[in-house]
């Protein structure tokens, strides 16, 4: 079964070596997803909901570049901060995905990879046969 990548404009993505999202057959991977902004740089700095809703928008693109949707999402994992702040995540994460909610889990941690990120969001996906 061959495997189908995306990349985006990460700049951490050939430095690591990793793809933005990976498909095989009809299951999707997308990586770690932060709020980088068009260009480079941060959105949003010191914003959880524009942040959260940025990773998420960045996502719905590595979905669309392997033939998925957000609709196909079964998972999600939220990378984030300042947990106190679960219900600004967790505002773009249901507004998102609206009618078709994934299963998710929220864990805070120390730090991301730019002190002004304060979310990175993780996603699962199974494309059914349209």
């Amino acid at each position: 079964m061959p495997f189908q990548r995306a990349f985006s404009e990460a700049p951490w993505e050939s430095q690591v070596g990793y793809c933005r999202a990976l498909r095989v057959g009809a299951r999707v991977f997308v990586t770690g997803t932060a709020p980088l902004a068009s260009g480079g740089g941060v959105h949003a700095p010191g914003d959880a909901y524009g942040q959260a809703a940025r990773c998420l928008e960045l996502i719905s693109e590595a979905l669309a570049g392997v033939g998925a949707s957000l609709a196909d999402v079964t998972r999600t994992r939220m990378f984030v901060t300042d947990i106190s702040r679960w219900a600004e995540y967790g505002r773009a994460h249901a507004e998102a995905f609206g009618a078709h909610p994934p299963t998710t889990s929220m864990v805070e941690v120390r730090r991301l990879i730019d002190p002004d990120m304060l979310i990175e969001i993780e996603a699962d996906a199974v494309v059914e046969a349209r």
